[in-house]
């Protein structure tokens, strides 16, 4: 087995469609957690927030659109697409052995591509792709069969994710259970206390989409009794799409019929170093995911659960996707059955009646990331799967 070192490093082409949404860190994360004798390089088609996610081996597809490398590597004909091309040059240039497609139908565009250039290639599943494009769009299926023919090894997050790729047909020998790592050593780990006649602070982080839960999240705690004094801080909103759009409307008149006006806070979209800092200044993190009507799905689950956990605060979530392999059920945090807002208000108010356990349940959530989600721990284990790839 050749062993690669910083002076002769394995090269990796990372692509994406854009990089980087605020709400993908975890993305970012996989990439800059990778060992040093692993030499990135990311490739896109639209670059977005680029002071948060700089990377020095960063290129977008149209910068350079050179008939040089179109005549070299497209051969001239009209036939030619850019991504075969453009990798060809970036090849030439930097080097690389393995792709990395991250998300399903990132790795499907870039099967030709691929294939041309003798590329060994990799592809990580991350939710959206999994469930949501399937049942919209059925070509989606025939498209994952020739991607699971071509491609080396398909990553996802945990083992319920990993089913639901080898029930759209992928071979049982290339699915492999990679969990999202963040940076534990980064994250403060400072369990929240809480005692009655103080206000409670809940924290809500996410993108505005069905499946996320949020007016679920705001009718439990609207439901919870006794009038209890909230303080909720809410960082996401709607992109401009329209069932984004409408799961806005939802949000805002689910926060009105509640009467919770006076109680939320909106942040919008925020860096993610804004959700830490916020995260320090609440006690409970909930996050109540749900399968949507369109069939969009976590597929996994939230990096931010892991982060809050990681941190110290309370979480509340559901028994959805591989959720339950981040949040241990009544151990490290507290899960409902998804789309159950009664059961999401009597896990809030267990943990108003029993802040005394907040502490142990914090404990055993930073113990539980520190084995399991702990970013350097699987950059090695990335980078381990690359090398097993490569020889």
């Amino acid at each position: 087995m050749k062993m690669y070192t910083d002076k002769e490093p394995l090269c990796i082409i990372h692509a994406h469609q854009t990089w980087l949404y605020q709400t993908e860190n975890w993305i970012y994360n996989q990439i800059r957690n990778l060992p040093d004798w692993v030499r990135s390089h990311v490739v896109c088609s639209e670059r977005i927030n680029p002071e948060e996610y700089s990377w020095p081996r960063l290129y977008v597809y149209p910068k350079i659109s050179s008939w040089r490398y179109y005549w070299r590597y497209g051969r001239g004909t009209r036939r030619v697409r850019r991504r075969p091309a453009f990798l060809g040059w970036l090849i030439d240039k930097e080097g690389g052995q393995i792709l990395h497609s991250h998300f399903g139908y990132e790795g499907w565009a870039n099967l030709r591509a691929a294939r041309q250039l003798g590329l060994r290639h990799v592809v990580t599943f991350y939710g959206v792709d999994v469930n949501l494009y399937p049942k919209q769009y059925p070509i989606w299926r025939e498209r994952y069969r020739e991607l699971f023919e071509q491609v080396e090894a398909v990553l996802c997050e945990g083992p319920h994710m990993a089913e639901c790729i080898r029930e759209l047909g992928c071979p049982e020998n290339k699915v492999r259970v990679h969990h999202l790592g963040i940076s534990v050593e980064e994250i403060t780990f400072k369990p929240r206390l809480w005692q009655e006649g103080q206000v409670l602070r809940v924290l809500i982080a996410a993108s505005f989409k069905e499946k996320k839960g949020i007016p679920d999240a705001l009718e439990a705690l609207g439901s919870l009794p006794n009038g209890a004094s909230l303080e909720i801080t809410i960082i996401g909103d709607a992109r401009n799409e329209s069932r984004s759009q409408e799961e806005k409307n939802k949000i805002m008149n689910t926060i009105e019929h509640y009467g919770l006006k006076d109680k939320v806070r909106m942040l919008g979209f925020q860096p993610h170093e804004v959700f830490l800092q916020e995260a320090y200044k609440n006690h409970i993190f909930l996050s109540p995911s749900i399968t949507a009507s369109d069939g969009d799905t976590e597929g996994g689950a939230p990096v931010s659960l892991i982060e809050a956990s990681a941190s110290g605060m309370q979480i509340v979530s559901t028994k959805h996707c591989d959720i339950p392999n981040v949040v241990l059920d009544g151990k490290s945090g507290l899960l409902a059955e998804e789309g159950n807002v009664a059961g999401l208000t009597t896990k809030l108010q267990w943990l108003i009646d029993n802040s005394g356990q907040w502490a142990t349940l914090a404990q055993a959530g930073r113990e539980h990331m520190d084995s399991q989600f702990n970013g350097q721990v699987q950059g090695q284990k990335l980078a381990a799967i690359y090398q097993d790839i490569i020889n």
